[in-house]
């Protein structure tokens, strides 16, 4: 007994440490792209002009004329606070968490959203990037563990892409990877690419340029059928603040299947800081 008691107790404390040190091989990684990201910022940018965008098409000018002010310095690289709901369960039986996050946001290069949520023995933590997400339960339970792959990257393209243009709007500048053109008065398309993978959103403006929704067509296997493909995903997008001339929204309310009678927010956020990287 004494053998059995010994060698269970042996296994269990192995066991242990080597999820601790999986664990903390995901904060090293975790580490070396948010320092990876902060380091593609531009050293010296340009300052906003109403002449960069005269061009446009006119609801896509109105966003840029809304969203950064005159003279701005024309930072693309963004970390971001935020609190807020993260569901872990379907439409009818969302099972919002309470979330707290930090998010490194620099398109075309990526984004890093770190992530811990929930209480007690069911606290989830972990990050989420254009590589890999993975999170863990109560800190030592591996839960969710996908990434490394082409539909992971497309999906992750998608999610940052978007989130450019409302809170990153001088990334999201027009030049040879980002093209811009009107779907109609009130809405404009653009277009980002990054080596061989493209991504449309489209956004709604309002009278004076400010975005309220943005919808695209993400790779995305949250669906009945668990393949990827293409579908509706989108949000709603308020209560808009100032930080270092750019006017971004800081309450978020997004979900799949936008437009259609599956959608509901997944992911509702309020910003309480956003810091551009200088």
């Amino acid at each position: 007994m004494k053998t059995t008691a010994f060698l269970l107790i042996a296994f269990v404390s192995l066991l242990l440490a080597g999820l601790y040190l999986w664990r903390m091989l995901d904060y090293r990684s975790d580490g070396r792209e948010k320092e990876r990201l902060l380091a593609t910022r531009p050293e010296g940018p340009p300052l906003f002009s109403n002449r960069m965008v005269e061009d446009l098409p006119e609801p896509a000018r109105r966003y840029f004329q809304f969203s950064i002010a005159e003279g701005t310095p024309l930072h693309t690289v963004a970390e971001i606070s935020m609190r807020g709901q993260f569901a872990m369960g379907t439409k009818d039986a969302p099972n919002y968490i309470q979330m707290s996050a930090e998010q490194v946001l620099a398109a075309p290069e990526g984004f890093i959203w770190q992530m811990s949520g929930g209480s007690g023995l069911m606290r989830i933590s972990g990050s989420d990037s254009a590589s890999w997400t993975r999170f863990w339960l109560a800190g030592v339970v591996p839960v969710a563990r996908a990434g490394g792959d082409a539909d992971h990257g497309l999906s992750g393209f998608g999610r940052y892409a978007s989130e450019a243009i409302f809170w990153t709007p001088g990334a999201v500048l027009p030049s040879e990877s980002v093209v811009w053109e009107a779907v109609d008065e009130n809405t404009a398309r653009v277009t980002l690419t990054r080596n061989i993978i493209s991504q449309s959103v489209d956004v709604k403006v309002d009278a004076d340029g400010r975005p309220s929704e943005v919808v695209l067509q993400r790779w995305s296997n949250a669906n009945a059928d668990k393949e990827y493909r293409f579908q509706p995903f989108g949000g709603y997008l308020s209560e808009f603040r100032n930080f270092s001339g750019f006017q971004v929204p800081t309450h978020i309310e997004a979900g799949n299947l936008f437009g259609t009678d599956d959608y509901f927010p997944f992911f509702i956020a309020d910003v309480s800081d956003i810091r551009f990287v200088q």
